[in-house]
């Protein structure tokens, strides 16, 4: 969601809702994610979090900034960092750390993570571990038990929420394939045709630059990126962004054409499960549907 994906006119209507409304802060000019933040901030009176993938090589930089301009919670995955822990204590900062296995969700609770998402392989974007969410999330849930645990990946509606909740234990659910397909989300309108029209055999894996495995639409790019990576490889790095990266394309670069609306040259990320999706709607008709179906659930329970 990084990228321009969710802005602040995507994240206020969220936090309006009673969400977390999330910016994603990778790969984002440090000015302009302290504006959009203060956007949000100045807008809602809900909560606004910013989501920073660890990878990024001004991660701190990135994560300073979003402190000083207000943010009232930082995300971070794509790695882990036990610095950070240091930097919300002595900032007041909550942070939340996205874990795809016991062992660092139990050190993330430890060193003194608000809350913990455990985001298993149905996610879209940078995944760290091949579980399903079903089979992961209750390992995880057996070692964390002092802060909120978070279910994310593949989550589509409200029933599935209650599922989560009602019978894994989850505190939350984190959605975002969902909200890309929202009218506030900023993304060009073919962004949105590519996830609408992506069937169940269009959802791929591929090589990121970061270091993980990435879940991606088979979009033209990502087809020649499976058949000869090796023609795509990048010469000369224009946004110098990752810690370590292994130039077999600008992830940054691509991200940008997909946020564009690029069906061609772009990466499109996207959850396991959006060809279960067939509609545009509006964030609260998304809450409004999410918060109806789970509400059906707990009746026929009781």
């Amino acid at each position: 969601m990084s990228i321009e994906v969710s802005t602040s006119a995507l994240a206020i209507p969220v936090a309006d809702c009673g969400g977390i409304g999330t910016i994603g802060g990778s790969s984002i000019p440090v000015e302009e994610l302290q504006t959009d933040i203060r956007k949000a901030k100045k807008a809602t009176k809900g909560i606004i979090a910013v989501n920073i993938m660890f990878a990024m090589k001004n991660f701190y930089e990135l994560v300073m900034a979003s402190i000083d301009a207000g943010v009232d919670m930082i995300v971070t995955g794509a790695g882990f960092s036990r610095d950070i822990f240091k930097i919300g204590k002595d900032t007041n900062t909550p942070i939340v750390s996205i874990v795809s296995s016991p062992a660092f969700a139990k050190l993330a609770e430890k060193l003194g993570a608000a809350a913990i998402v455990v985001e298993a392989k149905e996610a879209g974007g940078h995944l760290g571990t091949d579980r399903s969410l079903r089979d992961l999330f209750p390992e995880i849930r057996k070692v964390v038990d002092k802060v909120p645990l978070i279910a994310a990946g593949g989550i589509t509606n409200g029933y599935e929420m209650a599922e989560m909740m009602d019978k894994y234990g989850a505190d939350a659910v984190q959605i975002a394939t969902r909200f890309v397909l929202t009218k506030e989300c900023s993304v060009a309108e073919n962004f949105k045709k590519v996830l609408l029209n992506a069937t169940k055999d269009d959802v791929t894996l591929i090589r990121s630059p970061v270091g993980l495995p990435g879940r991606a639409i088979k979009t033209p790019f990502v087809k020649q990126l499976l058949d000869d990576e090796s023609v795509l490889a990048c010469k000369k790095c224009p946004y110098k962004c990752l810690k370590k990266c292994d130039h077999v394309y600008c992830i940054s670069e691509r991200l940008r054409a997909a946020r564009d609306g690029n069906i061609e040259e772009g990466l499109f990320f996207s959850g396991e499960n959006v060809y279960k999706f067939n509609d545009i709607l509006s964030v609260k008709e998304v809450f409004d549907q999410f918060v109806s179906e789970a509400e059906s659930v707990y009746k026929e329970g009781s």
